[in-house]
Parts: structure tokens; sequence; C-alpha cells
């Protein structure tokens, strides 16, 4: 063979023998995944819905695994604090996202500037849970229904907490269709808004069960409709919103789970079937269902494509609330 032809028989060789070891070591390293212990970011304080949710699915995915998962705190900003933290972590999948519509879908219609862009910062991983919020006020209220309540607003100036965008909206809702004025008090989380809810600081939330059950339960709060289609089985006796006095209200929110972008797509898929197998563990489920949530899991493109129908939906909901953006 010619000298020249030699070589490059050789070069194309060599070529294809470190393209074959790079997607071997690829695989290799996607097999392997998790070597190490991986963060999951919450954008509230621990006791939210969304905290619980993490430390729930993190225990299965250790039991499966033998990787410690840890859950991070990073309340603030209506979830933009974790955010931004994870959009500029290492696109490995050592550092996950769990969030809501807060982050993901409201967020960019209630604030001018953010820290990210949910899309552009983050790869889809999977959607987990749909839940439903209640309607609660402090027992000093006399109101004994949705309809009393808003006739009560309508008479003076009442006080809405609210930590999440979930929150907010909801109560934003309420009162575009019940034609009332409420005074919005922002929280960096639900929990923390819940207790001067319960101290009389505030006189409404629309909030998580996982909230706000506990203290209904304890009598400490006044629950008056679920803002689901249909009541729900942990609390029968309490009406929907709807039924409570304002028809076709219904609001929700979802859990879903997010990388950094740029994150290798055997990676995503290895998580994507570690958080699939964790929904079905007996502690999950039980989870979900003590906390009003159903669950609602997806492929990556799955949750791509509904993230975007949400971010349009959330748009329109806010804009029709006339909320202008801080």
């Amino acid at each position: 063979m010619h000298p020249t032809r030699r070589a490059a028989v050789r070069s194309i060789l060599a070529s294809a023998c470190l393209a074959s070891a790079g997607a071997f070591a690829q695989s290799a390293s996607a097999g392997a995944f998790p070597a190490k212990p991986i963060t999951i970011v919450v954008g509230s304080s621990p006791g939210s819905t969304t905290d619980g949710l993490a430390r729930a699915i993190g225990t299965e995915i250790t039991a499966a695994t033998k990787v410690p998962v840890i859950v991070e705190n990073k309340a603030g900003a209506s979830g933009g604090i974790a955010a931004q933290s994870v959009a500029r972590a290492a696109a490995d999948g050592y550092t996950l996202f769990m969030t809501t519509n807060t982050t993901q879908a409201a967020n960019p219609h209630l604030f001018r500037k953010l820290a990210y862009d949910p899309v552009k910062d983050f790869a889809p991983v999977g959607a987990l849970v749909k839940g439903y919020l209640l309607l609660v006020t402090n027992p000093r209220l006399p109101a004994r229904n949705v309809t009393e309540l808003s006739a009560i607003a309508r008479k003076q100036q009442l006080t809405f907490g609210a930590g999440s965008s979930s929150a907010r909206v909801a109560a934003e809702l309420f009162q575009q269709m019940t034609r009332t004025q409420l005074t919005y008090v922002p929280y960096k989380a639900n929990p923390q808004a819940m207790v001067d809810l319960v101290g009389g600081q505030v006189d409404l939330m629309i909030v998580d069960l996982t909230t706000s059950l506990p203290q209904v339960k304890a009598g400490k709060l006044k629950a008056l409709g679920v803002s689901s289609p249909r009541r729900s089985p942990l609390v029968p006796e309490l009406p929907t919103i709807a039924e409570a006095g304002l028809p076709g209200y219904e609001i929700s929110y979802w859990n879903a789970v997010y990388a950094p972008a740029g994150t290798p797509a055997s990676v995503i898929d290895r998580i994507n079937a570690l958080m699939q197998k964790a929904m079905t563990a007996e502690t999950v489920k039980r989870f979900v269902e003590q906390n009003g949530m159903e669950p609602f899991t997806s492929t990556p493109a799955e949750l791509a494509s509904f993230q975007a129908a949400e971010y349009k939906r959330w748009g329109e909901v806010i804009k029709t609330a006339g909320i202008q953006p801080e």
C-alpha cells in the first residue's frame, strides 16, 4: 500500500477508535449514575408539600441506589433563589430541582426580571403530581361559606397571605370572580404565612393541603372549600369552592423535576426511571394521598410540552386577574 494511503487509513482507524471509546465512556458514565450523593433543591421551606415530596422520593432513590439524596431548602423570591442556584449548577445530574408551576410557569408573568430562564436554563426530567388548595380563614372571621366570606370582603378590608405564586394567583382569581379587593401580604414560603394566619396577622389563604389541613384539623383554622373539581377524600364533608358559592372556580398546582440545561440525555433518562420507580413505593403513594394530590408522571418530552402549555395558561390567568409584574 502506498505510504500516503497507509497513513490515511491509520488516521481513519484511530478516529473511529476514539469515537468508540468516547461513546463507551459516555455509556459507562450513564450506566454508573449515580456514583455520588444527589442534591434535590426545593424553593420552599421545610414542611411544605414540595419539601415533603422531595424527602419521600429521595428516601426511595437512596434505597434503590445506596446513594444518599440530600434535600436542600432555598426559600425566597417565589422559588427564584432555588431556581437560579440549580441553573448555575454542573450539568451532571447530581443537582436537581424539584419545583412547581410557580417557578416554571407563573413567575415569568409575575416578575419583570428573573435571575433564571424557566425554559433555557433547565432540562425537564419528569412530572410527578398534581395537587389542590384549601380556602382557609382565621376562626375570628364569622364567614361560614364562600358566599359569606365574599360579603364580608366587600364591607371591610381583608388580607391574604401567600408564599408561592399558586397561593397568590388562587387568591387573585378569587377576588376577580367575587369582585372583591383583598390586600396581598407576601411571604418567602407558605408555612411562614400559615403561622401568621393562625396568629391572626392575616385573614385568609388559599394554599396547599399539606400546609393547611393539619391546622384545620387542630381547630386553629376554618376551611371553607377546596379548589379541586370534586371533593377531596381527605375532607369529604368539605365542599369544593365552586359548590360553596363560587361556580366555576378551580385551580391546581403541580410538582416536577428538572436538571440544569446540558445534562446528558442518558443521565436524564436514568433519573426519570428512578423517579418513576420511587412514585410506585407505598410510602410515596401514601404521602401523595395524604396531602390531597394525584400522581401525574411523565417522560422528559411530555413535561416539556406540558410546561409550555402551563406557561401560556398561567400567563392568561395572571393577566385576566389584573396582576402587574413586579
